[in-house]
Parts: C-alpha cells; structure tokens; sequence
C-alpha cells in the first residue's frame, strides 16, 4: 500500500539537488500518483519571502518547506523538495515533523560545484560579494544518517534517479509497478476549496504562509507578494 511521504534532497548549491527532483518526480507522476516538487528558489520567492541567510532565517526557511511539505503529504500527494538545508539540527526537526521522510544526501566535491555554477555565485561568493554563501563563507553540515547518498560527480542522473527509486520502494513508500490512484483531500480543506475555486497546493501555501515565522506573523506586504505569485502561476483566481 503507498504512503505519502517526502524525499528531501540536502547538498551543495549547484550540487545537483533540482535536477533530480524533476526527474524523481517524472518517475513517481509516471507511476500514477500525485506529486509535487518544492525548489528552494522558487519557495523563496513566494513562500519565505522576508527571510534573510542568517542561520535562524535559514532554519525558519525550512521549517516552512517542512510545514508545506507534510500538509501536501496529508493531503495525499508526495512531495520532493530541493533545498540546501544545511543544517543536521533543521533537517532533523524536518524530519521529525513529516514521518515518511526519505533524506537524499546530493554529495558532490565543492570544485565540480563550483564548475557548475552557471551564475557565478560562487565567484561571488568568494570575492566577498555574497555573504553567508554555503559552502564557502557559511558551513554545510553533511547528513549523519541519511537514507540515500548519491554522488552526482561520479553518478549519472539516471543512476542516482533509479537508487532514489529504489530505496522508496523498499521502504515501503511507494509499490512497484503502474498504479493509479486519486487524491483524497482532508474534510476541513474541502469547503475551503469549494469556496474560493483555489488549487490544493495554493490553500495550502495559504495556511502555511499565514502561520508565519517563528518570531511573528507574516506581513501584509509579504503575503500580498505571495497571493501576486500564487496568481501568476494560476493557483488563485
């Protein structure tokens, strides 16, 4: 029997953790079931937005990922997110919050990284441009124990794809083979969608963005900029 759970994808920047998200999440949405892909980048732009790169914004950045993640699981859809996390104690509150969490340490030398980095910030970072960049001016604490290790510098994508696959199916996540399901959406969301005509993802993000962060609520002017990119992608009318 499935299980709705997320595979959070933790490494380097430019490391290779979005690249493999779109493709583990054509596997999963090939199989026939729900899936949902939440990239660090985008997220900051419509779901964190007021959030700095100290540690505590950092975390709090997480936590809101993590948050929506478990909303979207509870919701019947599985949900991979691509995000530097790159702390064990963050990662670890993560984890503790979803339950079905598949941790897919993208480990890749900081050179080919660098390598990579077709905007450069790395560069910058190492010019001083950039403060508290992973990898160069901030740390990136390695997972202790994670689930899946895939070394993208000496792996191919569709290597490292199929181990991630793998190790789902073996936990039980997911069935082997074609099957096809639906999704079953909570009681207390259904009027909420009835009413407003709104996707499953945006109510969600709507509930999560007003939970705000831990220091207090999210702004007017923070949540308008969320509702603006909700809009543009077509998830509010």
């Amino acid at each position: 029997m499935r299980q709705e759970f997320t595979i959070w994808l933790t490494g380097l920047p430019s490391s290779g953790k979005s690249t493999l998200a779109r493709l583990v999440e054509a596997k999963i949405r090939d199989r026939g079931f729900p899936v949902m892909v939440l990239d660090g980048d985008e997220v900051r732009t419509w779901l964190t937005l007021g959030l700095g790169f100290s540690r505590a914004d950092r975390e709090e950045n997480i936590r809101r990922i993590a948050h929506l993640a478990m909303f979207q699981n509870r919701s019947g859809v599985a949900t991979i997110t691509a995000a530097i996390s790159p702390y064990q104690r963050a990662r670890d509150e993560a984890r503790r919050a979803i339950g079905r969490f598949v941790e897919v340490h993208v480990s890749c030398p900081i050179e080919v990284c660098e390598q990579r980095d077709v905007k450069g910030l790395y560069k910058k970072a190492r010019r001083g441009e950039i403060q508290g960049f992973t990898g160069v001016s901030d740390p990136y604490e390695a997972p202790l124990a994670p689930e899946v290790v895939v070394r993208t510098d000496r792996e191919s994508k569709e290597e490292c794809v199929a181990r991630i696959m793998e190790r789902v199916e073996e936990l039980g996540y997911l069935p082997r083979g074609q099957v096809r399901c639906e999704v079953i959406v909570p009681a207390d969301l259904v009027d909420e969608l009835g009413t407003n005509g709104s996707s499953l993802l945006a109510v969600l993000a709507s509930r999560e963005a007003r939970l705000g962060r831990a220091g207090g609520p999210v702004t007017a002017e923070e949540w308008e900029k969320i509702e603006q990119r909700l809009r543009a992608l077509g998830y509010l009318r």
